[in-house]
């Protein structure tokens, strides 16, 4: 037994498989999502993405309240808005309306990167580089907005003054583990992909935080890729597509989400090769006591607070089935 309690949530990017419409991603990303409200997850993050074919996840905001609005008790939010390409008033405005619609359901994660490549980012926003270094500042105006002392300025986000929107610091970095614990706000680490400075980022955190209005004690998320079936050989199957997804991300030939294959020796070798298997460290592939075993571990040695599961399945089946199965382990482990 532990002597914690875990809270378990997920991490979409609405990702768009081959053959699939938008529309139909979009339905799929609401079904998920009442699936996990109805396994006791915690929260379901979308994430800020641009200029890639398979994710549909770009206008974040707008997905966010178009899944509050087809649940009703899960947590929804952003896994992150990319701040450095918004204007912190926008957001503001942007969250506090949603905030308001559905109260104490919303969340607002906050990333410093563009979440694309430097020509879409400089399309977003001219400025991006300086508001990327400006990060801390951007918090600060963006904080400002969401607080009633800012009634008195000539500049306000009227619909976000007082309205309750609990902010995350997102990091893939140790950059970000020493804002979060300035701060004093809960710290989300990306280690479903940037697995190199997950330790570290999570000691800088927990040493340096200081007690907030937000926040008394340190409170991590960790990120994991997860992919369960009812047998080792079908979730290997399945993570196929995860490996050619990756793939592309490496060569620069992003696609969208393949139909899963059979295991070959050519997949098996690109899931060695030293980068990707770095990059996919933290990835729990196998049936339920396989991947609950390895999670299990990965609790013992990052004591998170909250798993953010990402998941990425070609067929929606194959994702809610493998998301009730983390659901069930997640419980079991409790």
């Amino acid at each position: 037994m532990k002597n914690q309690h875990t809270t378990y949530s997920i991490l979409d990017l609405a990702l768009v498989s081959e053959g699939h419409s938008l529309n139909q991603t979009y339905n799929n990303v609401l079904d998920l999502a009442q699936h996990a409200e109805a396994y006791g997850y915690t929260r379901y993050w979308l994430a800020e993405h641009h200029n890639a074919p398979n994710i549909g996840s770009s206008a974040t905001s707008i997905l966010i309240g178009y899944v509050a609005e087809g649940t009703n008790t899960i947590r929804v939010g952003s896994g992150g808005i990319m701040l450095p390409n918004h204007s912190p008033l926008i957001i503001a405005e942007q969250f506090g309306t949603l905030a308001s619609i559905y109260p104490d359901r919303i969340d607002l994660g906050l990333g410093r990167a563009p979440g694309t490549d430097r020509e879409t980012a400089q399309a977003i926003r001219s400025d991006f580089m300086q508001a990327a270094h400006s990060f801390p500042a951007e918090l600060e105006k963006l904080e400002k907005y969401f607080s009633t002392e800012n009634a008195g300025s000539k500049v306000r986000a009227t619909v976000a003054e007082g309205v309750k929107v609990p902010i995350y610091i997102l990091g893939s970095s140790t950059d970000s583990a020493h804002l979060a614990a300035k701060k004093g706000l809960p710290y989300a680490f990306a280690s479903h992909f940037a697995t190199t400075h997950l330790w570290e980022a999570l000691e800088i955190y927990r040493e340096e935080f200081q007690p907030s209005a937000h926040l008394k004690k340190p409170y991590v998320m960790a990120g994991v890729n997860i992919i369960i079936a009812d047998t080792d050989e079908e979730a290997e199957r399945l993570s196929t597509s995860l490996i050619k997804m990756i793939l592309g991300i490496f060569t620069g030939k992003r696609d969208y989400v393949q139909p899963p294959t059979a295991m070959t020796n050519e997949l098996m070798d690109i899931m060695r090769h030293p980068q990707i298997h770095q990059m996919l460290k933290f990835s729990f592939i196998g049936s339920k006591a396989k991947v609950k075993a390895q999670v299990k571990e990965f609790l013992e040695q990052t004591k998170a607070d909250e798993l953010i599961a990402v998941t990425n399945i070609y067929d929606i089946k194959d994702r809610i089935r493998s998301y009730e199965l983390f659901g069930e382990i997640m419980r079991e482990l409790d």
